[in-house]
């Protein structure tokens, strides 16, 4: 028997409960996988609420990383024993073991830990995509980054510095500050108590940046516009604060501006892509040039509280749930 978190009605933290499950034996192009560590992502709170729809009851979690106790017919690229990370559907990683889709499983090289990678597979694949397939920045170049202290922030602005890329980065607090500063954020903007868009075009010399990454959403948005050059790209890949309204009229106020929502899963469907960004990412983090801190560990049955703090801004960087 295993262990999982699963909820029967969307809502609260509340509604999320620690169950039984039995996990039976994978079938064709599946695999058994014994979790070593599960990645907490803003995310989760999205299914969990019913921002993002699912069946239920359900399971929840996209990102985890283990060891494959069984492997069924068909499956080539992965092995029993072979140590895996993953990030992407099926819901479910919220568990201590389960059958799941071999297709999305990567191989963890020997210098990385289960536990690093569940803190960075989906943090560190976003970063890679918004850093390498989104738009072509090239050295010297400076960019807006919102949510600078969390777990997509902190990577991005470590990879931002190899790449030459000049971050601006927003924060909430004095702490997150100090702590966006040590991961390689160049300016510091507090976005709940200065004006944004003019803090960027002070540091910018008046002309605003080329492109404004933001995973924050309603509370940010016009902000972010602001910020922007003459035909710059908003590139909006989360939505902590809510779904912002988008009026097209201000694309064209603000300079005949480019939006794009992306979602990982459309950067990562292809394997040689997904296998070309995460090279790049675990050897950034095998080397050291990009170092993963976890700033929570939770066990996995603590998830109602997992994601209080989550949804109340009382984390920074990655969190995992330990097993």
């Amino acid at each position: 028997m295993a262990h999982a978190i699963r909820f029967h009605e969307t809502g609260g933290p509340d509604v999320l409960r620690w169950e039984e499950v039995t996990v039976g034996e994978p079938g064709p192009g599946e695999v058994r996988i014994r979790h070593a560590a599960v990645g907490l992502n803003f995310a989760d709170t999205y299914f969990r609420t019913g921002l993002y729809p699912a069946p239920l009851p359900s399971g929840l979690g996209v990102e985890a990383s283990g060891v494959i106790e069984a492997v069924g017919d068909g499956v080539t690229h992965v092995a029993e024993g072979d140590r895996v990370t993953y990030t992407g559907s099926p819901l479910g990683a919220y568990s201590t073991a389960r059958v799941m889709p071999a297709e999305s499983l990567i191989k963890l090289p020997e210098e990385i830990s289960c536990e690093t990678a569940a803190a960075m597979t989906m943090r560190g694949l976003t970063s890679a995509y918004l850093l390498r397939r989104i738009h072509p920045l090239k050295s010297g170049d400076t960019v807006l980054l919102h949510a600078a202290a969390g777990g997509v922030g902190l990577i991005f602005s470590q990879w931002a510095k190899l790449l030459g890329i000049t971050v601006i980065g927003t924060v909430s607090t004095e702490e997150k500050a100090e702590i966006a500063r040590a991961h390689g954020c160049d300016h510091i903007v507090y976005y709940r108590r200065e004006n944004v868009a003019e803090r960027v075009r002070e540091l910018t010399d008046g002309k605003g940046v080329p492109v404004v990454f933001d995973s924050i959403g309603k509370d940010t948005i016009a902000g972010s516009m602001a910020s922007l050059q003459r035909r710059g790209l908003l590139v909006c890949f989360g939505t902590s604060s809510g779904v912002p309204p988008l009026d097209a009229m201000q694309l064209v106020m603000h300079g005949s501006l480019f939006v794009t929502r992306p979602a990982l899963a459309d950067y990562i469907a292809e394997p040689a892509e997904r296998d070309a960004l995460a090279g790049e990412l675990f050897g950034h983090v095998a080397s050291g040039r990009i170092k993963i801190e976890i700033n929570q560990r939770y066990d996995l049955k603590d998830a109602p509280q997992a994601h209080r703090d989550l949804e109340a801004g009382r984390t920074t960087g990655s969190s995992v749930f330990t097993l």
